[in-house]
């Protein structure tokens, strides 16, 4: 009996393990089955080269488009959101605007000292202030003129509009420097030159101790700075700023020297303009208490309530970078959502001609289908068969598009490159934005394309797989 139980016992433990195995073995014949599937498809495929290598075209397109497409708006994003970012995400432009009309009185107009002063009196939150008033003039040194601007400011311009000393210049008794409080409050005739017009003005040799005529009055030159790219420009209140041809004096020597008034005479006319300050620039201070981007729009609020109370007229604007960078990141998500849809077409038609090439493939094969249905394949056999066909050629389309996808850089840069070599003239005429652009693979594309190839792949396969199945094996076997 003993004996008995323990034959029970084992036979028990065999019957439970016999699944198991059997599960175990079943995997290899599976897979078997599969690879032996993926071959036939292959050279199911390589018996019409051509036709396969144009349908696998169709989605290297489309995978291609959607990396390319995407990569070139996100540079062309990212280089905008960086010329509004060079404005400063913290920092308030209030612009001086010539009124459309004629009742300002003697030519008077826009920001004033006291608006200034005001501002800096009355809003606490403000760190930094900068009053900033600019004209137009000619500069030469000897024989070498130069039609540029006159920026008249104060010390904390350069740092509030990221300009950067240039030291090539520099010498053992000389160093370049940028406006100082002493050259403020003694109205010195110092001035500044941006890169361009050190150049040139001063092809040969140090600017730095040499004195520029700056329209009727002599400046010597205390200091060089670096190119630095032009800013963004943006509606009317803010006009593209270019910096490179900018002489920068205290502001407190071109109101005593120059005054507020400007005349402008051309054939047949005369105007006269009266303006104190161009553009009020402000900081906001940090404070990690608060959120900072609401932070800067309450103010830039409190800044437009200040200044309307004393403007009758529409003679100023303001202009908040953190607004604008703002709308530029809700402009890139609509815009890559753009170009993703029109790439997103161009997979579709590929996936059109993957289902075109299989339903006629099918038309082909008829017989074919029709012989292994009547030696046991079933339905299902057949449906494998054709889809992994399909399955392929987007696999090969995607990878390959994938490829295409990662030059989109290297490419563009080359092909940049080359036009600018051939063709300077025409490159220079196109903004500074364009010429500069690089497109930038966004990541998450890359795998989204691919899938989304392989997706196609299944789903205008399964159409030409499934018709390809139903057909009655023996009207397939007398199919010529």
């Amino acid at each position: 009996m003993k004996g008995d139980s323990i034959v029970a016992r084992s036979a028990s433990k065999g019957l439970h393990a016999l699944p198991c195995s059997r599960r175990g073995l079943s995997f290899q014949p599976m897979l078997a089955k599969w690879l032996r599937t993926l071959q036939l498809s292959v050279k199911s495929l390589l018996l019409h080269p051509m036709r396969s290598a144009l349908t696998v075209l169709g989605i290297f397109i489309g995978v291609s488009s959607v990396i390319w497409l995407l990569a070139i708006g996100e540079g062309i994003s990212r280089a905008s959101q960086k010329q509004i970012e060079s404005l400063g995400a913290r920092n308030i432009l209030v612009r001086t605007i010539k009124p459309t009309s004629d009742d300002f009185q003697d030519g008077g107009y826009g920001l004033t000292r006291a608006d200034y002063l005001r501002l800096v009196s009355t809003i606490p939150q403000v760190d930094v202030a900068l009053p900033i008033r600019v004209l137009e003039g000619e500069f030469r040194f000897k024989t070498r003129r130069i039609q540029g601007r006159i920026v008249a400011t104060t010390p904390d311009y350069a740092s509030v509009t990221q300009l950067t000393l240039d030291t090539k210049y520099d010498t053992e008794e000389r160093k370049s420097r940028f406006l100082s409080d002493a050259d403020m409050d003694e109205n010195r005739n110092y001035c500044v030159l941006a890169s361009e017009v050190a150049e040139k003005l001063f092809p040969y040799g140090t600017p730095l101790g040499q004195k520029v005529l700056v329209e009727d009055m002599f400046y010597e030159v205390i200091g060089v700075m670096r190119f630095r790219s032009p800013s963004a420009g943006i509606g009317g209140s803010q006009a593209a700023e270019d910096f490179s041809l900018d002489i920068y004096i205290p502001i407190t020597t071109l109101w005593w020297r120059i005054g507020d008034q400007v005349v402008t005479q051309k054939p047949g006319s005369f105007s006269r303009d009266i303006v104190e300050v161009s553009q009020i620039t402000l900081r906001v201070k940090e404070d990690d208490a608060t959120d900072e981007e609401a932070n800067v729009l309450a103010v830039a609020d409190l800044v437009r309530e200040t200044i309307s109370r004393y403007h009758t007229l529409n003679d100023f604007a303001i202009t908040v970078p953190l607004e604008l960078l703002q709308q530029a990141r809700t402009t890139r998500l609509m815009f890559i959502l753009f170009l993703g849809l029109i790439a997103a077409i161009s997979l579709v038609v590929g996936g059109i001609g993957i289902m075109n090439i299989m339903l006629a493939t099918v038309t082909e094969r008829t017989r074919e289908i029709g012989i292994r249905r009547a030696i046991g394949a079933k339905r299902r056999d057949i449906t494998s068969q054709f889809l992994v066909e399909s399955v392929v050629l987007s696999l090969a389309g995607g990878a390959l598009g994938v490829a295409g996808g990662l030059l989109c850089r290297p490419l563009s840069i080359w092909l940049r490159e080359g036009l600018k070599k051939f063709y300077p003239e025409q490159m220079a005429q196109l903004p500074q934005l364009i010429q500069e652009v690089e497109p930038q693979l966004v990541t998450w594309s890359i795998p989204l394309a691919f899938v989304i190839s392989v997706a196609i792949g299944v789903v205008f396969g399964v159409y030409p797989a499934i018709r390809a199945a139903m057909l009655d094996p023996i009207e397939a076997l007398r199919h010529e």
